[in-house]
């Protein structure tokens, strides 16, 4: 599944959810289930104390090429340099940021979120792995 088969060069159209991270098993990198105490893998079975689940980048993206329009997922540490930061610490971030504001509504800081993902990718070419 890592193997690039073959490179895309192509502009990105739209980011497809709102969703840039997830809590991500460790062992197989399937997103885990939290609760507010606890998290469980489905897939492999992995549990833990949810305060201690890692968490992932999960970029999906419409993108064109010259003559195609394509749906691509991006996965991972290799977004760590266009975020800034790894995805664990754009988690915390957005709970301090939460916390700190006294938001019982996520959506304010998940729009912003949006709405700086979409500069930052919506209408610039990129090659994919894929």
């Amino acid at each position: 599944m890592n193997s690039v088969q073959g490179l895309l060069a192509a502009s990105v159209i739209s980011i497809q959810n709102s969703c840039f991270v997830y809590p991500a098993c460790q062992n197989c990198f399937s997103r885990l289930i939290l609760d507010s105490r606890r998290f469980s893998c489905l897939k492999c079975g992995c549990t833990g104390e949810a305060k201690d689940a890692s968490y992932r980048y999960r970029l999906s993206l419409k993108v064109a090429d010259t003559n195609d329009l394509f749906d691509i997922t991006v996965f991972g540490s290799c977004l760590d340099p266009f975020f800034g930061v790894t995805a664990e610490n754009l988690q915390r971030y957005i709970q301090d940021f939460n916390q700190l504001s006294g938001e019982t509504n996520t959506e304010s800081s998940t729009r912003a979120l949006v709405q700086a993902v979409e500069t930052c990718f919506i209408g610039k070419r990129f090659i994919f792995g894929v």
